[in-house]
């Protein structure tokens, strides 16, 4: 099996996220980028483009909804690779996740986990899906995650007052 296949021959998703924020809090914006890639030919779809934002947010707010907002997207059975400049969804969604559940919502400092509400809307949608979470460095000439930057920081700037 390629690296364009899945175990089901099914399509899968690649889909490259960012958030950005002025201030912090602040305006921000989100960004999501998805392409399908076809298993028998390992071409990709025609991508596709979501953006939103917030007035009012902070930068981790917004990385996290462009993941939950991708997730939206793709049907449940698709498998998808999200790729993200963001360690703070990429680690939470991995490795910190099942750990502040077992402490109670609590993080290594003992404190309330940030977010809770987010980090619970992204569980439900990534629950029994096929995801792989892949981390990007930012700002590294990668050019989807150049594209994420982009539009993200626009959303943001759109909603400055």
């Amino acid at each position: 099996m390629n690296s364009n296949e899945t175990a089901s021959g099914s399509p899968r998703s690649l889909v490259h996220t960012d958030g950005a924020c002025i201030g912090n809090p602040g305006p921000g914006g989100w960004a999501v980028l998805v392409q399908d890639v076809d298993p028998a030919t390992g071409e990709l779809s025609t991508l596709r483009e979501m953006v939103g934002g917030e007035s009012d947010t902070t930068n981790n707010r917004m990385e996290l909804t462009a993941a939950i907002e991708a997730l939206r997207s793709i049907p449940a059975r698709q498998p998808v690779e999200i790729i993200s400049d963001s360690q703070y969804v990429v680690t939470g969604s991995t490795e910190w996740l099942p750990r502040w559940k077992r402490k109670g919502w609590k993080n290594s400092a003992k404190k309330p986990v940030k977010n809770k509400g987010l980090w619970l809307e992204l569980e439900a949608l990534a629950d029994g899906r096929d995801i792989v979470w892949t981390w990007v460095r930012g700002h590294d000439g990668n050019e989807m995650n150049e594209r994420a930057d982009v539009l993200a920081e626009a959303e943001a700037q759109r909603r400055v007052i």
